[in-house]
């Protein structure tokens, strides 16, 4: 016996029309170089509409990929809709790419325009001559000083945004197969060309839903969002999708990023929401000493494994501690959430500290299994055994977009090998000690590069530091502390070690510390390990 309910397709023009009708007077407020820019959402739908109207006017095919090189804006949050409100599909590219990484994937994706905020338009320039299916070159005036009229390459028109926008007329929206793509993402590309990830109206709009839940990050219409998480990789997080779908206030840092600026967007806007990796939080919880932060209500934080010491750090002076989520661009991004789960929230702080220190709890939606390396099995949930991370579900990649390397990121019965390694506890929180190229392999041990790290930034002493695994005659690895010590600290080797003292296994001490000035980042702010294990290969740790 089949259900008797409508076939109502799962389409993004869905939210759009939700936000146009119910909530035209709730705003999106942009930070430019020019000053703080006010739309409402009224306002947006129409230049949204219209927007539709311009690629029909650019003669952008039916399914034409429309890329976008831009910051957190209004304008960014214009492409996001009227793309595949149309039936096209939104292509973000990652400003943070290397220059051969960014031609690799505009020619991989064929795109057939590109809209490029002028800030960030003198890193697109000189690849123009490299891209092969580019037509159209839009550039979007948000302040920058880079100066276009050095015209673009034969065969490639260059437009101005707002002209384009004057001159076009508002289009319908509607999509009628939940089925076709909407947008496209590629990772990050740490080996390797990136790989793309393309997501399709239903997954979606099932994955907006999933982050309005209350065991979500629970995004809601009374809430003021701050995405400082770029809307130019993973989705900004569905965080973008979730605010027009709510009618929540939306608050775009634009391409001001510095501690202070988020710190005083937080403060003066109110926001209640405000997402972003570890290394953008690191940044801004001193900045925020002293200020109103009392609108905040939720912190969520991924990319990678947020320090136990930042967590605690933004509870004793903000009040609320870092809300662990984690996902990966294959998983949408958000596949698990930090919720504290009735049966462990009356357990002593420092054990709630702990959890929340985890990756968190499936979301609603997801499967997640934690496979043994060694044997294939799942492992014991007992917060101790290790094993493969691997997802499924209806948000979550099947394959990547024409490549030929898909199956080895994808297991025979279809879940998708994340390439993390995790524990489960027996209250079913995920938590993730390694990626399986970062792991220390230490005399046929795995020590976890991920779990020092942590221990190391405790010190409070410490600013960033990365571990990474050197050759070792005897033991086959070792770990190396890459570490930067906060500005006006001191710090030994000899001091740091006796401080990890009694905090991880002694066996899993670094047999050496390096000082650095930075930590490398890759293209979307996790610490690079790759360029780490190049400069420091061949390094001879010191002999007992």
């Amino acid at each position: 016996m089949q259900g008797l309910m409508q076939d109502y397709p799962l389409t993004i023009p869905h939210m759009f029309h939700r936000v146009e009708r119910l909530f035209p007077t709730k705003e999106i407020v942009t930070a430019l170089p020019t000053g703080r820019q006010r739309l409402t959402y009224g306002e947006w739908a129409d230049r949204t509409r219209r927007l539709g109207g311009v690629l029909d006017r650019l003669g952008i095919s039916a399914d034409g990929r429309v890329a976008t090189f831009s910051w957190n804006t209004a304008r960014h949050l214009e492409l996001y809709f009227a793309a595949p409100c149309t039936g096209r599909v939104l292509h973000t590219l990652n400003l943070r790419l290397f220059p051969e990484q960014v031609t690799y994937i505009v020619n991989h994706a064929a795109d057939e325009v590109i809209f490029v905020d002028k800030t960030v338009a003198g890193l697109l320039w000189p690849l123009l001559p490299t891209f092969t299916t580019v037509r159209h070159l839009v550039v979007i005036d948000d302040g920058g000083p880079f100066d276009t009229s050095a015209g673009v390459p034969d065969g490639i028109e260059l437009h101005d945004y707002e002209e384009l926008l004057a001159g076009a007329d508002a289009v319908e929206f509607h999509v009628a197969d939940e089925g076709l793509a909407a947008s496209m993402c590629y990772t990050s590309g740490t080996t390797g060309n990136p790989k793309g990830v393309v997501y399709s109206h239903r997954s979606t709009m099932l994955h907006t839903m999933a982050t309005m839940f209350a065991d979500g990050v629970g995004i809601r219409e009374t809430d003021k969002v701050l995405p400082v998480v770029p809307m130019f990789h993973a989705n900004a997080w569905g965080l973008a999708h979730s605010g027009v779908a709510t009618g929540a206030d939306l608050i775009m840092p634009g391409p001001d990023l510095s501690p202070k600026a988020l710190a005083e967007l937080i403060e003066s806007e109110r926001v209640t929401v405000a997402a972003g990796v570890p290394t953008i939080w690191m940044g801004v919880l001193p900045e925020l000493a002293g200020r109103d932060t009392s609108a905040l209500r939720i912190i969520p934080c991924g990319g990678s494994a947020v320090p136990k010491s930042l967590s605690e750090g933004f509870r004793e002076q903000v009040g609320l501690p870092i809300f662990q989520a984690w996902g990966m661009t294959e998983t949408s991004p958000v596949a698990t959430v930090g919720s504290i789960k009735s049966t462990v929230a009356d357990l002593p702080e420092d054990e709630l500290a702990d959890i929340r220190a985890m990756q968190g709890l499936p979301l609603f939606g997801v499967e997640l299994r934690v496979l043994s390396q060694e044997t294939g099995e799942a492992v014991p949930w007992d917060g101790e055994s290790r094993g493969e991370l691997q997802a499924a579900g209806p948000w979550i990649a099947k394959t990547y977009y024409d490549d030929p390397r898909s199956p080895e990121s994808f297991t025979d019965d279809g879940w998708l090998r994340t390439g993390d390694v995790a524990t489960v506890n027996a209250e079913g929180y995920i938590r993730l000690v390694d990626r399986t190229k970062d792991v220390v392999k230490s005399g046929g041990e795995w020590i976890s590069s991920v779990e020092l790290e942590n221990e190391i930034m405790a010190n409070p002493k410490v600013a960033e530091a990365a571990v990474i695994g050197v050759s070792h005659p005897k033991w086959q690895e070792r770990p190396l502390a890459c570490v930067v010590v906060k500005e006006g600290e001191e710090l030994t080797k000899e001091e740091l070690l006796e401080f990890l003292d009694g905090r991880v296994a002694k066996w899993w001490l670094p047999d050496d510390v390096v000082f650095i000035d930075e930590v490398p980042k890759t293209s979307v702010g996790k610490f690079s390990k790759k360029d780490l294990r190049s400069r420091f290969e061949g390094y001879e740790l010191p002999t007992a």
